[in-house]
Formats: C-alpha cells, structure tokens, sequence
C-alpha cells in the first residue's frame, strides 16, 4: 500500500523528512488506520540526543512532516479524492508545538499518531501524539497552510 508521501510530486518529494527522492532524508511513511493518520519510524543510534534517548529535534522534525502530510491527506479525504486523481494538495507548516512528556528511547519504534482538528478555509489544525511501546512521549499541535496551487509557477 501506497504511504500520503508516496504521492507527492516530485518538486514536492525532496523534503529531508518525508521526501521520497531526498537520499539522505527520514524517508517518513504516514497511512490511514481508521480515522486516525498513523506514522511508524525507528530510530538509528545516530539520533541520539543522550545516552539511549532520541534527540529532541527529530521528534519535532517527525512531527512536522507527518502533521504536514496528515492536513493534505484529510484535505483529499474531505474532498472524495484519492491521492493520485485530480490537483495535487500540499501543506506546509505555520505553527508547531510540542511537548515533551518522556525520553523516547533510541531502540525504541516510534509511531506517530495524528488526526485533524479543525479546518477553516486553507488551514488545519492538526493534533498528534507519539508514542513507543504504547507510552505517550510527545503531544503535538501544528497549523498546516494549504499552498496555493500555482506555488512553483512563481
């Protein structure tokens, strides 16, 4: 099955966190369960902020990217469309928060949790939750700006 990112066109697809083409990106993966956007990533021992523990940028980094892709996906979902059919949608960032409620340790599967809270004209509000091992390490808030359609054409 196809991940949101797999989707993006390519202008789009060299993001360092969820971009398919970028080489030395995260390469993030984020799919439908239920009503929920669920992203699943396992860190390498070269994300580490501390002994055993992720560094506090990446959980952000994950967080943006699959916030970002969660608002485009819902975006299509609300609209009846598969990804592939018609204009793509792409979001980017406005805002993002996120609290930090436990280490996430290195060895760890990190799975990210997302679903969109609000929607008012081009922007969603997208709330998320990452979690190993069934525990809550982070809470997520992020403001997603549709881009205009014609973006790369300026």
């Amino acid at each position: 099955m196809k991940s949101f990112q797999d989707y993006y066109p390519d202008d789009f697809a060299i993001c360092y966190g969820c971009g398919r083409l970028n080489e030395h990106g995260l390469k993030l993966k984020s799919y439908w369960e239920d009503d929920e956007s669920v992203c699943r990533f396992q860190p390498q021992p070269y994300h580490t902020g501390g002994h055993k523990f992720v560094y506090g940028g990446l959980i952000a980094s994950l967080t943006d990217c699959h916030g970002a892709a969660t608002a485009s996906a819902e975006k299509h979902r609300r609209e009846g469309r598969q990804f592939g059919t018609g204009m793509f949608t792409r979001f980017v960032t406005a805002s993002l928060h996120v609290d930090f409620l436990a280490p996430v340790p290195i060895d760890g599967t990190i799975v990210l949790r997302a679903k969109v809270d609000e929607v008012k004209g081009r922007k969603s509000v997208v709330g998320m939750t990452l979690f190993v091992d069934d525990k809550a390490c982070a809470k997520g808030n992020m403001v997603a700006i549709q881009i205009p359609d014609d973006f790369l054409d300026r």
